[in-house]
């Protein structure tokens, strides 16, 4: 198979169906992630679509990235993008989420065409940094952020569920 011809962009309403599919099939599948969803308080599919919407309606918060293949225009990859202020950078850094990227073309490039495409876009609008997390047992994912420059922190991400009726 050859490598895809990729185009990213935001998430908009018209794409918001294709991030709703690449990410479900993230958050659902990913072991990873299915091994720690209850610390996270997934609220699942209806969750996700929330959360979806938020992301269109309050874009000064974030942003779901996705990338499609430029010749049939394909959703083949996605990321969560949120905002924070850095007391240590003294402006925005991004924190990067949900990572993925459609499983019959991982290893071609794509995810790391995506980030690329991402860091360039978010370097542009003056966020300073992009932090993420990922568990050291997923050799495949570290290795792909190592590759990418990523620096390890060595801290433990943490959580604190603020139940409410959502």
């Amino acid at each position: 198979m050859t490598v895809p011809a990729i185009e990213c962009a935001p998430m908009e309403a018209n794409t918001r169906r294709a991030a709703f599919e690449l990410l479900s099939g993230f958050l659902y599948n990913d072991p990873h992630y299915l091994e720690s969803r209850a610390a996270y308080g997934d609220g699942g599919p209806a969750a996700l679509d929330r959360a979806l919407v938020l992301f269109l309606a309050r874009p000064e918060t974030g942003l779901v990235w996705l990338a499609h293949d430029r010749s049939d225009r394909r959703p083949i990859g996605a990321c969560v993008v949120c905002y924070a202020i850095s007391t240590a950078r003294g402006g925005l850094v991004a924190k990067l989420d949900d990572v993925t990227v459609r499983g019959d073309i991982h290893g071609m490039g794509v995810g790391t065409a995506m980030l690329t495409a991402l860091c360039d876009w978010l370097r542009a609008r003056g966020v300073t940094r992009i932090d993420s997390a990922c568990r050291r047992s997923n050799a495949r994912a570290w290795r792909f952020y190592e590759r990418l420059d990523f620096k390890p922190l060595d801290e433990e991400r943490i959580a604190l569920l603020l139940e409410r009726n959502l």
